[in-house]
């Protein structure tokens, strides 16, 4: 088996991912995904159907057939029955991540253009002492912009919380802890949803940096008595 790299190295092998760093020019749009973009900017169009197109060809190696993933009311993707997953995509790059509810709880991925936020940003979604932890991390390591990694595993905790709360998680409601080694923890603020009789008040997760993007996954995995 070829060694998973880049996003991949951060998903267990349960889970299946698609990437694209182009958009296909005849990318072939189902059902109600059409109308769900229709008002959007041609940009916009096609990274909404790249991004599909990468979650159908994942879902086909679970055994999917090719369905539709149209928005739901809150913007989120509507997977099949059976199935979690999460879509990301930026400059560069687009990717899904797709796996049977059987192995997978929920799951959230993300990334970004390793640059910073723009200017007034960053209070927008800091909290407590994550100003203090972002210039030391800045400051003792200079290839990653950290306020963009603090962003954007916020993100990915935000697509693993939302199936489970099914409730806006603020980025000021999330405390996010980094280690420069490649994982961050997500203490949430307020209170959390209740998996398998718990009460789940964190939120794990792993990061990199492959070549320009800045790229995070969250994922609670099913333990042995749930299967």
């Amino acid at each position: 088996m070829t060694a998973r790299v880049g996003l991949g190295r951060l998903l267990p092998p349960s889970v299946e991912l698609e990437e694209s760093e182009i958009d296909a020019p005849e990318t072939v749009l189902l059902g109600g995904e059409r109308a769900a973009i229709a008002s959007a900017v041609p940009k916009r169009r096609a990274e909404f159907a790249t991004v599909r197109d990468c979650a159908r060809r994942a879902l086909a190696r679970l055994g999917q057939p090719p369905v539709p993933i149209v928005p739901g009311p809150d913007r989120e993707p509507q997977w099949p029955d059976g199935i979690v997953g999460s879509l990301t995509h930026c400059d560069g790059y687009r990717a899904a991540a797709v796996a049977s509810s059987s192995d997978i709880v929920t799951l959230g991925i993300d990334a970004e253009v390793n640059e910073p936020l723009p200017d007034g940003v960053a209070p927008l979604v800091m909290v407590d002492d994550e100003p203090r932890m972002v210039d030391a991390l800045a400051a003792n390591y200079y290839d990653v912009c950290w306020d963009r990694l603090l962003f954007s595993a916020k993100e990915s905790i935000y697509k693993a919380w939302w199936p489970l709360a099914r409730r806006w998680l603020d980025f000021t409601e999330c405390e996010l802890t980094i280690d420069p080694t490649g994982s961050f923890s997500g203490h949430i603020l307020i209170e959390g949803p209740v998996h398998n009789g718990s009460r789940l008040q964190r939120f794990d997760g792993r990061w990199d940096l492959v070549e320009r993007h800045l790229i995070t996954v969250t994922c609670l995995e099913r333990s042995k008595d749930e299967r």
